[in-house]
C-alpha cells in the first residue's frame, strides 16, 4: 500500500509577494510626500533619476564658475583702476604736504620779506612728511636756503621735465641730494622752523629758474594742474 507523502506549503512568502509589498510602499511614499521625493528615493536603474542628479550638479557647478568670473572680472577692474591711478599720480602733480592750513601767500607783503612773498606757506608741525610735488631731479639741497640765501633756512629745489622747478623751504631734515632723481609723492625732506620763519611751517615756490626771483602763484599753477589746494 502506497503512502501519501503531502507538503505543506511553506511559510515564507513567495517572491512575487514580496515585489507586491516594494512596489505598495514605494506608491504610499509617493503619495505621502510626493512624487519627486519618492522618484529620488527609487530603486537604481529607474529611468530618468541619474540624469536628474547629473543635472543639478551641473546647474550647482555653472552657478559657482560663473560667481568666480565676476569676482575675477571685479578683480581684475580694480587692478585696472589702481594702476591707473598710480600713473596719474607720477605724471602728475600734489601739494608737498598732505593735512595743512594755507597762511602766507604768494604775493603778501610783510616784514620778514625784502619784497613780496615768492611763494605759498603750508602751516604744518615740525617733523611733518615732505613729498615732491612732481618727479625731476634735485639740483639745490642744503641749509643757507640750497644756495638762496639764510631766510629760507634748509631748502631743496627740484628741477622738472617741463622746465620748470619746485622749491621747498625751512626744513627742519634734508633727505635727498644734489643730482638725485625723485618721483611725485617721494619724501625729500622733514618740515621745520629754519631760517627767517614766524613758526613751523613749509614754504613752497614753483620757479621758471632754479633761482630766487623767478617764482610764479604755486597755488594758480597746481590749480591748472588739477591740484585742489
Amino acid at each position: 500500500m502506497s503512502k501519501r507523502v503531502s507538503f505543506q506549503h511553506s511559510r515564507r512568502p513567495s517572491l512575487s509577494r514580496v515585489r507586491g509589498a516594494v512596489v505598495a510602499a514605494g506608491l504610499g511614499t509617493s503619495m505621502v510626500l510626493g512624487a519627486g521625493a519618492a522618484f529620488a528615493a527609487g530603486p537604481a536603474g529607474v529611468p530618468g533619476t541619474a540624469s536628474l542628479v547629473d543635472s543639478a550638479a551641473a546647474e550647482s557647478v555653472a552657478v559657482q564658475a560663473a560667481a568666480q568670473g565676476k569676482a575675477a572680472k571685479a578683480a581684475a577692474a580694480e587692478r585696472a583702476a589702481a594702476e591707473k591711478a598710480a600713473a596719474k599720480k607720477a605724471a602728475g602733480w600734489e601739494t608737498p604736504v598732505n593735512r595743512y592750513v594755507l597762511s602766507a601767500s604768494f604775493g603778501s607783503d610783510g616784514s620778514r620779506w625784502a619784497h613780496k612773498h615768492s611763494g605759498q606757506d603750508f602751516a604744518v608741525p615740525v617733523g611733518t612728511r615732505v613729498e615732491a610735488a612732481h618727479g625731476g631731479t634735485v639740483v639745490k639741497a642744503g641749509p643757507n636756503g640750497g644756495g638762496d640765501g639764510p631766510a629760507y633756512g634748509n631748502a631743496v629745489v627740484i628741477k622738472h621735465a617741463n622746465g620748470l622747478y619746485s622749491q621747498y623751504a625751512h626744513l627742519s631734515r634734508i633727505d635727498v641730494r644734489i643730482g638725485e632723481t625723485v618721483k611725485t609723492g617721494e619724501k625729500i625732506a622733514l618740515s621745520g622752523n629754519t631760517g627767517n620763519s614766524s613758526g613751523p611751517h613749509l614754504h613752497f615756490e614753483i620757479r621758471r629758474t632754479a633761482d630766487y626771483g623767478s617764482a610764479v602763484n604755486p597755488v594758480s599753477f597746481l590749480h591748472k594742474e588739477g591740484v585742489r589746494v
